[in-house]
C-alpha cells in the first residue's frame, strides 16, 4: 500500500515534469525512516524517453568504508539477487511501467539496524544511464527509564549525588535531561554536573546511563527530582518521564520546639501526655531532658508521662547535640496540669433539722481554673452557686444534696460531694391500714406505711390476737412498711401505731365479716387514723363502705347456680313429706304417744342466734339458709 502510494506521488510529479526533461534521469526520496522490525520500501522512479526497451536495473548499498556493494541486477527479464551480502533473503524488488515512467521499489523485510545506509538504484536504457539514492533510516523505541536516588546529599559538600537515570535498547541513542521540580538542570561547574554514558549493545542499539551531582540547599528537602527521556521514531520525536524522587538532605539543626502530642486540649490530673521534642536539623540530634532543673531518665526522642498530677507542672527543657557540627541547642516547654481537689461541703456532717429550721451549706473546691457550681437533689438541679439555703424545713426536706464543680474550660475537670440531710419529725402515716385481697377465703394481708425521723417503729393491734397469721417489715429512708396477715372468719378491728422519740401516729381499720350470699360479698370498713405527740394529740376518723377502695371482694364459688338450689329443696321437701308419713303411720299404729312433749320435740325448737353464719363457702352457704327455712326460721339475725 505505502508502495503503491510513493509510485503514484512520483508518478503524477514526473507527469508533470516529463516534457521539460532534457535527458535520461533516475529520482529517489533522499530518505526513508522505519521502525526495526517492520518493512523497509525504497523507491526508485526513471523516465523511458520512449524507448521500447526493457531498462537494466541495478541496486547498490554503501559499505561501512563508503564502497558500493551490488546486491540486485535486472537485465532482458533476468533477475539476480547477489548472494553474501547479507540482503539475500530478506529483500524483493518490484517493477511497474506508465507511460513513458517506470518504477522499481527495493523491499526489504524484516529491517535490521545494520540496514541504516544508502541504497543506490542505477537505471540504464537505450545507451543512456543514471542513478539515484535513498538513506534508510532506522529507529526503535527505548525502555522505561529507571531512575534511583542517591543516599543522601549533604549541603556541607560541594556536590551531591542526587540520582541516576538509565534507558536501554533504544536507536539511535536517546537523550537523557535532568529537572529540579519543573525546570531543567544543566552542567554548569558552580553547582550542576550532569554525567552521561552511551553504551552499544551486542544487538546495535543504545543504552543510555546518567548520574546527576548538585550543590544542595535546606529547602531542596522537600523538592523532587525526576529524569526526561527524548528518542525519535518516524517522522515524530518523542519523550518519557520518569516517575519522581526525593534525597534525603543532611543539614544542621539550628532551632529545637517542644510541644504536646497529646491530649490535644488542656491537660488534667490522671491524663496521659507526650512531649515531643524536634530539631530542625537532618539528621535529629541527640536529645536530653530535664523538668525544673532535674534530669529526667530516657532513651526515647518523646517524653511519655502517665497519669498525671499537679507536681508534673513547671518547665521541660530539652536540650540537643548537632552530630555534624556538635553544637548544643535548647528549647523548653512550660506544662500546667490543671487540677480540682476534692468537693468540701459545710457543715460536713449537719445534725438532724427539727422541722420549721432553717440551714444554710456551702459547697467549695480549689481549682486551678475558675469554676462552675451546681446542687442537686433527686437528679433535679436546684440552685447554681457555693451557697444552698434551706429554709423552713419538713420532712420532704430531708434526703441527699449533691454538690457538683466543675471548670468550663475543662468539663471532664469535675468532681461531686454528698451531704445527707435528715429533718426530726414525729411519725406521720403516709398510708393507712389498707386491705391487700390474696387468693384465699379466710385470709387477706393489711399494710401500713409511716415515715419520721428517727425511723419510727410500727406495732398492731387486732381486736382477735389469734387471727394475725403472719408479719413483714421493711425499713428504708426514715420510713417503715408493715404487713401482716390475718384470718377473716370473724369481726376483726386492726390498729397500726407508728412510734419515734417526737410521738405517735396510729390508723385503724375495722373489718366485719358480713353473711354471703348468691350475688356479692361486701366487707364493711371503718378506717381510724391518730397521730399523738407528747404535748398534743389528733385524732381522724374516716369511714368506708366495702372492703376498701380499690380492693376486690371475696369470691363467692357457685357451683350449680338457681337450678342446683331447685333440686336440693324440691329433695328435702321429698325427705320431709317421706318422714311426716312415716310418723303418721307410727301414730295410727299407737307407736308413737301422742303428747306435749312429742309436739315440743318435732316442732318447738327454734334457731338460736349464734347458729347464725359469719362467712361460709359457695353452695354450703346456701343450704345453710334454706335449712333454717325449712325449720321455720326466717328471722335473720340483726347483726347482718
Amino acid at each position: 500500500m505505502a508502495q503503491q502510494k510513493v509510485a503514484l506521488a512520483l508518478i503524477g510529479l514526473y507527469l508533470l515534469s516529463w516534457q521539460v526533461w532534457a535527458k535520461f534521469e533516475v529520482s529517489m526520496e533522499d530518505r526513508v525512516e522505519v521502525l526495526l522490525g517492520e518493512v523497509a520500501e525504497i523507491p526508485c522512479l526513471y523516465n523511458l524517453k520512449g524507448s521500447a526497451n526493457l531498462p537494466t536495473i541495478q541496486w547498490f548499498v554503501k559499505s561501512a568504508g563508503g564502497n558500493r556493494v551490488r546486491i540486485y541486477h535486472r537485465d532482458n527479464n533476468k533477475e539476480i539477487v547477489d548472494q553474501g551480502t547479507g540482503f539475500s533473503g530478506r529483500i524483493n524488488i518490484s517493477h511497474s511501467w506508465e507511460g513513458i515512467l517506470g518504477n522499481s521499489v527495493l523491499i526489504i523485510n524484516p529491517v535490521r539496524v545494520s540496514d541504516e545506509r544508502e541504497f543506490i538504484c542505477q537505471v540504464n536504457v537505450d545507451g543512456g544511464s543514471d542513478e539515484g539514492l535513498t538513506r534508510l533510516l532506522v529507529f526503535n523505541n527505548p525502555s522505561f527509564p529507571i531512575i534511583e536516588a542517591g543516599q543522601y546529599a549533604s549541603i556541607s559538600e560541594p556536590l551531591n549525588k542526587i540520582g541516576s537515570c538509565e534507558v536501554s535498547n533504544g536507536y539511535p541513542a536517546p537523550k537523557i535531561t535532568w529537572y529540579k521540580e519543573r525546570t531543567p538542570l544543566y552542567t554548569s561547574p558552580q553547582n550542576v554536573d550532569i554525567r552521561n554514558r552511551v553504551t552499544e549493545n551486542s544487538n546495535g542499539l543504545y543504552s543510555v546511563h546518567s548520574e546527576l551531582y548538585l550543590t544542595v540547599e535546606k529547602q531542596d528537602k522537600d523538592a523532587y527530582f525526576y529524569c526526561e527521556v527524548t528518542y525519535f521514531l518516524p517522522g515524530a520525536e518523542k519523550m518519557i518521564e520518569s516517575k519522581h524522587i526525593n534525597i534525603t538532605i543532611l543539614y544542621p539543626t539550628s532551632e529545637v520546639t517542644m510541644f504536646l502530642d497529646s491530649p490535644e486540649l488542656l491537660v488534667k490530673e490522671g491524663d496521659s501526655i507526650e512531649i515531643i521534642c524536634q530539631g530542625d536539623g537532618n539528621p535529629q540530634p541527640v536529645k536530653s531532658f530535664t523538668h525544673n532543673n532535674e534530669a529526667i531518665d530516657t532513651d526515647l526522642d518523646k517524653l511519655v508521662l502517665s497519669n498525671v498530677t499537679r507536681v508534673n507542672s513547671g518547665i521541660y527543657e530539652c536540650s540537643c547535640l548537632d552530630t555534624t557540627t556538635f553544637d548544643s541547642i535548647t528549647g523548653n516547654l512550660t506544662l500546667m496540669v490543671h487540677f480540682l481537689d476534692p468537693v468540701v461541703i459545710t457543715p460536713e456532717n449537719p445534725d438532724s433539722l427539727d422541722e420549721g429550721e432553717d440551714l444554710n451549706l456551702t459547697c467549695n473546691a480549689m481549682s486551678s481554673l475558675p469554676t462552675q457550681t451546681f446542687w442537686y437533689k433527686d437528679n433535679v438541679r436546684l440552685e447554681e452557686g457555693h451557697e444552698l439555703r434551706l429554709d423552713n424545713a419538713s420532712f420532704a426536706t430531708a434526703g441527699d444534696y449533691v454538690c457538683e464543680v466543675f471548670a468550663p474550660e475543662l468539663p471532664a475537670l469535675k468532681k461531686h460531694g454528698i451531704v445527707q440531710i435528715r429533718v426530726r419529725g414525729k411519725p406521720m402515716i403516709t398510708e393507712g391500714v389498707a386491705v391487700i385481697p390474696l387468693d384465699s377465703e379466710t385470709a387477706i394481708n393489711v399494710s401500713c406505711s409511716a415515715a419520721g425521723h428517727p425511723t419510727p417503729t410500727i406495732d398492731w393491734s387486732l381486736s382477735d390476737k389469734q387471727a394475725q397469721l403472719g408479719r413483714w417489715d421493711t425499713s428504708r429512708d426514715n420510713s417503715v412498711h408493715s404487713i401482716i396477715s390475718i384470718s377473716t372468719t370473724s369481726d376483726i378491728t386492726a390498729s397500726c401505731r407508728a412510734t419515734n422519740d417526737l410521738g405517735t401516729a396510729e390508723s385503724s381499720r375495722t373489718i366485719q365479716a358480713i353473711q354471703m350470699n348468691q350475688a356479692t360479698t361486701t366487707t364493711t370498713t371503718t378506717t381510724t387514723t391518730t397521730t399523738t405527740t407528747t404535748t398534743t394529740t389528733t385524732t381522724t376518723t374516716s369511714n368506708t363502705t366495702g372492703m376498701m377502695a380499690g380492693t376486690p371482694n371475696p369470691k363467692i364459688n357457685k357451683k350449680g347456680g338457681n337450678g342446683f338450689i331447685i333440686a336440693i329443696i324440691i329433695i328435702f321437701i321429698l325427705l320431709l313429706a317421706i318422714l311426716g308419713s312415716v310418723l303418721y303411720f307410727m301414730y295410727k299404729k299407737g307407736k308413737i304417744p301422742c303428747g306435749r312433749s312429742g309436739k315440743k320435740d318435732l316442732t318447738k325448737e327454734k334457731v338460736s342466734n349464734d347458729d347464725i353464719v359469719v362467712e361460709m363457702k359457695s353452695s354450703k352457704s346456701e343450704e345453710a339458709v334454706l335449712l333454717q327455712g325449712v325449720n321455720g326460721d326466717k328471722k335473720m339475725s340483726s347483726d347482718q
